[in-house]
């Protein structure tokens, strides 16, 4: 196994268990469950806000059991050519965090609206970390 391997596997193995929160407690407060957001506990959970949230939570894990399944695949399958290329998209995607949903989370959290306040920072910091391990693998593949 490639590090290039190692480094897609274990940021599987943590989408796998943020899909497991979103799918069986999105209103969780850890594991990046929406839970963390203030509102969600003062909506009806049978009224149809909060339909639409579970709704659209569950599109969110859709799409990352999609993202996590092509990953796996391409692991077990791929060349390490397409391996290299799936870490260059991972780093590209996972960036998108900042340019989509930061900028959000970050005034939401400024507002005093999560229920932890810093909430955007160290979520930011996870997301960093995630992209500079795959910097370091690719570092590490091409040497």
């Amino acid at each position: 196994m490639n590090i290039l391997q190692v480094v897609i596997l274990v940021f599987v193995v943590l989408e796998i268990l943020n899909i497991l929160v979103l799918y069986t407690s999105p209103t969780m407060k850890e594991g990046n469950g929406v839970g963390m957001f203030k509102k969600i506990h003062e909506i009806d959970p049978e009224g149809e806000t909060f339909q639409l949230i579970k709704y659209l939570t569950n599109w969110v894990a859709n799409a990352k059991v999609i993202f996590a399944a092509l990953a796996i695949t391409i692991v077990i399958f791929g060349s390490e050519t397409a391996q290299m290329h799936a870490a260059f998209a991972l780093i590209f995607s996972t960036l998108m965090f900042y340019f989509t949903m930061y900028p959000i989370l970050k005034k939401v959290d400024e507002e005093g609206r999560l229920m932890k306040r810093g909430y955007s920072k160290t979520l930011a910091y996870t997301i960093l970390a995630f992209i500079l391990t795959f910097i370091a693998g690719l570092i590490i593949y091409f040497l």
